[in-house]
């Protein structure tokens, strides 16, 4: 059993030079939670919540972490990550209700989960992905992401140069130009390297299936979210069909229940969650083994800063799937000062740092001029 008796919150913010351009729109600063949790034995453990969108959203779920959260954190030991993860979402359900803010209470104990599986493993003297797979490999795949179309020329040749041999570009701004410039784009890459597309859940299912059509003749590796994520389950089915790519998302979907629906439906060829905004290790790790049993991709959705970045290579690692792990290409102090320099990746693929837990402590110390906030709670009683 184990009895958690601090947790610290941090949150920064870095401006942008240059704006990260979506479909649906643009983030002006990077944010990152980074959570902290210590036991009543001194090992610790490090965690991300997602807070990209909204923009003002890093502050808040900090402070729902501290002030709304913390006591269930502290109300009794526990028998490991996974009885904290499912007792905190059944315990806070209520308050979901009550707010009709599913999104930052799962965020919030996603990144309580990360934190505490990096104390489980560290105090194992493990790394994470062997503390959940004794036979996980240290080394992954991995691919370049967060390239705005326009900017694709560019970005890929500056990615390959830092080894990376497959890359995803972002679209759904204009259905006929984007259909061009990825075309241009894939007869640019180089023998064996590969392409995948982010819609970011722009067009209509008949806008998707029109852009499909136009690309007919280029071979993606996935096409991500071409339609929303709430669509019915017919229009992602049928959208499949037409489909001679597969198509691929993860990222917006919240709980077991409709991960396990997607699953079996067979639409999604590729399974993204996203563990710092649900699921955390716990929940990630069973979607990642179901969806590999089922004989889909798993490929964790990350863009955030190091911690996540961390955490979702060493999930990946332990589920000894044929994915590949997301590395925002784009400039981010709050991944590279914080992790100095990891991902190193040679020939398209990167090694796992060999530390226990997520391999190393984020160095925040780097990073005070941007931070925004900081609180901590402790726990009252013995």
């Amino acid at each position: 059993m184990t009895r958690l008796r601090v947790i610290d919150v941090e949150v920064f913010r870095v401006p942008l030079a240059r704006p990260v351009q979506t479909s649906f729109g643009r983030m002006r600063d990077r944010p990152a939670v980074v959570v902290r949790l210590e036991d009543d034995d001194g090992a610790f453990g490090w965690g991300e919540v997602f807070c990209n969108w909204p923009a003002a959203g890093a502050e808040h779920r900090a402070r729902l972490i501290l002030e709304d959260i913390a006591d269930l954190v502290f109300a009794r030991p526990w028998a490991g990550p996974a009885d904290m993860f499912n007792t905190l979402t059944e315990r806070t359900h209520v308050k979901v209700l009550q707010t009709a803010e599913p999104g930052p209470f799962a965020q919030a104990i996603a990144g309580l989960d990360l934190a505490f599986w990096d104390l489980h493993a560290r105090k194992a003297g493990l790394s994470l992905a062997r503390c959940l797979d004794a036979s996980a490999d240290s080394d992954i795949e991995v691919y370049a992401s967060g390239i705005q179309i326009d900017d694709a020329p560019t970005f890929i040749a500056t990615a390959r140069d830092a080894g990376f041999r497959a890359f995803k570009v972002k679209v759904g701004f204009d259905l006929d130009a984007d259909a061009e410039k990825l075309r241009a784009v894939y007869k640019a890459l180089n023998p064996g390297e590969r392409l995948m597309a982010d819609a970011n859940q722009a067009w209509s299912p008949a806008e998707a299936t029109a852009f499909l059509e136009r690309i007919r003749d280029i071979d993606l590796g996935w096409l991500e979210e071409p339609i929303r994520v709430d669509a019915p389950a017919k229009d992602w089915s049928r959208l499949a069909e037409a489909s001679h790519v597969s198509l691929a998302g993860g990222e917006n979907l919240l709980g077991m229940e409709i991960f396990s629906q997607v699953i079996a439906s067979g639409a999604l060829g590729v399974i993204q969650p996203d563990a710092a905004k649900w699921g955390g290790i716990t929940g990630c790790f069973d979607v990642a083994r179901r969806a590999e049993a089922a004989g889909r991709l798993y490929c964790p959705h990350f863009l955030g800063a190091g911690v996540g970045l961390l955490a979702s290579g060493q999930l990946l690692a332990a589920t000894g799937g044929r994915g590949m792990l997301e590395v925002d290409v784009n400039p981010n102090p709050l991944r590279s000062d914080m992790l100095a320099g990891w991902p190193v990746v040679v020939n398209g693929k990167a090694t796992l740092i060999p530390g226990p837990g997520i391999g190393c402590a984020p160095m925040l110390d780097t990073l005070q001029k941007h931070r925004t906030f900081a609180g901590r709670r402790a726990r009252e009683n013995g």
